[in-house]
C-alpha cells in the first residue's frame, strides 16, 4: 500500500512537473487554448494514475449537472477508448491464457474494437467462420487496484474520527464498493451474470445482450458472441424521437433490474450501451455488477414508489426500518418532518426539474446530522441511477423518471419481491 501511495504521489508529481510549462504556452496563445491543454492534462493524469481512477472517471463523466461539460466530455472518451494495450502486450497476454490448451481462434484482429480500464475487446474469427468478441483483461491490474481501494480505506477509516463523520459507515461503503469494482478483474463471474442477465430479458423485444461461450474463454479472457453495426449512443447523432424511445426503454430495464430481477448493472453509460441500426439496445460488459438481496430490493421499491407519490411520511419510516442503527439522542420527530419536506419537493418532478444526486446527499446528510446510520447497502440502487440520470437528463430531460418507475414498482411489491426477515 504504502508502495502505491509513494507511486500515485510520483505520478501526479511528475504530471504536474509536465502539466505547467504546457498551461503557460497555452495561455499566452488564449483562454480557449488553456481550456483545450488543461483538459487534455486531465485526461493524460487521469490513465497515468490507472483503472481505479479511470473507473471514477468514468462515473463522473455521466454528471454534467455537476461538472462542467467539457470536463464531461473529456472524461467521457475514458468509457471504451482508454489507450488499447501494445499488440505485443495483447498477444502474449492471450498465448498466456492459451497455454497448455488448444488455440481456438483461426484469426484475430489485434486492432482493439473497445478499450476500457480493465480490458481490451479485439474481434476475432473462429475455425468454423463464427465472428467472435474476444475481451482480454489488462495484465498487472490486481495489485495496483487492491492498493488503491486499501488507501481509500485508510482514508475512510480516518474520516470517521472526525467530529462531522463519526456517524457516517464510510469504511463499510468503500468495502462494499471495492468488492464490487473488484468483481470486475474476476471474468468466470462476469460470464455468469451475464448468462443471468440474458434469462432476466428473455424475451425483451428492445434490449440484447451478446452470449458468452465458456467453452473458448479462459482465465483473463471472456469470449461472446460478436454483435456487429453498433451505433455508440450520442445524443447529437440521434433524431429526437429515437433518443427518446432509447431512453425510455434503458430505464425501464434498469427499473426491472432493481425492482424485479436483483441483478443490477452499475455501469450503464454511453460506452457499455449502443444501439443496432433497427433501434436495438445493446448493453455490453457485466463486470461491474451487483446482487441485491430481497429484503434491500423491497424496501428500495417502496422508498422509490412512496416517493413518487409524494408520501414522505412512509419514506421516513422505511428509512428507519432499513437504518443499522440509531443513536441514543436521535430526535426522531424531527427526523420524519426533514423527511417529508424533502420528499414533498421531490415528488411529481420530471428528469429535468429532478436531480437525483443532491436528493441523495440530502436524504444521506439528514440521517448522519439525526443520528441514523444508514444502510450501506442502499449505495448500489443509487449508483445505478445516478449512472442513469446523467445520461437521461442530456437525451430527454421531460422524461418523468418516477412515473416510468410506477408500473414496475407496483408489481414488485404485489408478486415479484419477496419478503425477507431483517436479520
Amino acid at each position: 500500500m504504502a508502495a502505491r501511495a509513494v507511486r500515485i504521489a510520483a505520478v501526479m508529481a511528475g504530471r504536474t512537473a509536465l502539466a505547467v510549462p504546457a498551461l503557460a504556452a497555452a495561455a499566452a496563445r488564449g483562454r480557449s487554448a488553456m481550456r483545450t491543454e488543461a483538459l487534455g492534462q486531465l485526461h493524460r493524469l487521469t490513465i497515468a494514475l490507472g483503472p481505479s481512477f479511470i473507473k471514477a472517471a468514468q462515473l463522473l463523466s455521466t454528471r454534467r449537472d455537476v461538472l462542467p461539460a467539457g470536463v464531461c466530455e473529456v472524461l467521457g472518451q475514458l468509457h471504451d477508448r482508454v489507450p488499447a494495450m501494445p499488440i505485443a502486450t495483447a498477444q502474449a497476454t492471450l498465448r498466456a491464457a492459451y497455454a497448455g490448451r488448444a488455440w481456438p481462434f483461426e484469426r484475430i484482429d489485434w486492432a482493439a474494437v473497445g478499450s476500457g480500464s480493465i480490458a481490451c475487446v479485439y474481434r476475432a474469427t473462429m475455425p468454423d467462420g463464427r465472428v467472435v468478441a474476444v475481451k482480454a483483461r489488462r495484465p498487472g491490474l490486481a495489485g495496483p487496484m487492491h492498493a488503491d481501494f486499501a488507501l481509500l480505506r485508510a482514508g475512510a477509516w480516518a474520516a470517521q474520527r472526525l467530529p462531522g463523520f463519526r456517524r457516517l459507515p464510510a469504511v463499510r461503503i468503500v468495502e462494499q464498493v471495492r468488492d464490487a469494482v473488484l468483481g470486475q478483474l474476476d471474468f468466470a463471474a462476469e460470464a455468469t451474470a451475464l448468462e443471468r442477465m440474458r434469462d432476466n430479458f428473455a424475451g425483451h423485444d428492445h434490449l440484447r445482450l451478446p452470449a458468452p461461450l465458456p467453452a473458448e474463454s479462459a482465465d483473463g479472457v471472456l469470449v461472446m458472441d460478436y454483435v456487429a453495426g453498433l451505433r455508440r449512443m450520442r445524443r447529437a447523432d440521434l433524431p429526437r424521437e429515437t433518443a427518446e424511445l432509447a431512453v425510455r426503454r434503458i430505464l425501464r430495464c434498469a427499473y426491472r433490474m432493481l425492482f424485479i430481477d436483483g441483478l443490477v448493472h452499475c455501469d450503464m453509460h454511453p460506452g457499455n450501451l449502443y444501439l443496432t441500426a433497427d433501434g436495438e439496445i445493446v448493453l455490453l460488459d457485466m463486470g461491474f455488477v451487483v446482487h441485491l438481496r430481497p429484503r434491500v430490493r423491497r424496501l428500495f421499491a417502496e422508498f422509490f414508489l412512496n416517493m413518487a407519490r409524494g408520501n414522505g411520511a412512509y419514506c421516513a419510516d422505511i428509512i428507519l426500518r432499513s437504518a443499522e442503527g440509531t443513536h441514543p439522542g436521535a430526535d426522531l420527530e424531527a427526523f420524519r418532518a426533514d423527511i417529508v419536506a424533502l420528499v414533498g419537493a421531490a415528488s411529481n418532478r420530471t428528469a429535468g426539474q429532478f436531480e437525483l444526486g443532491p436528493f441523495a446527499a440530502s436524504l444521506f446528510d439528514l440521517q448522519r446530522r439525526h443520528g441514523i446510520a444508514a444502510a450501506p447497502e442502499f449505495i448500489f440502487p443509487l449508483l445505478a441511477l445516478l449512472v442513469l440520470e446523467g445520461m437521461i437528463n442530456e437525451y430527454d430531460a421531460d422524461v418523468d423518471f418516477q412515473a416510468e418507475a410506477k408500473p414496475l414498482l407496483i408489481r414488485a411489491l404485489l408478486t415479484g419481491v419477496p419478503r425477507e426477515p431483517a436479520s
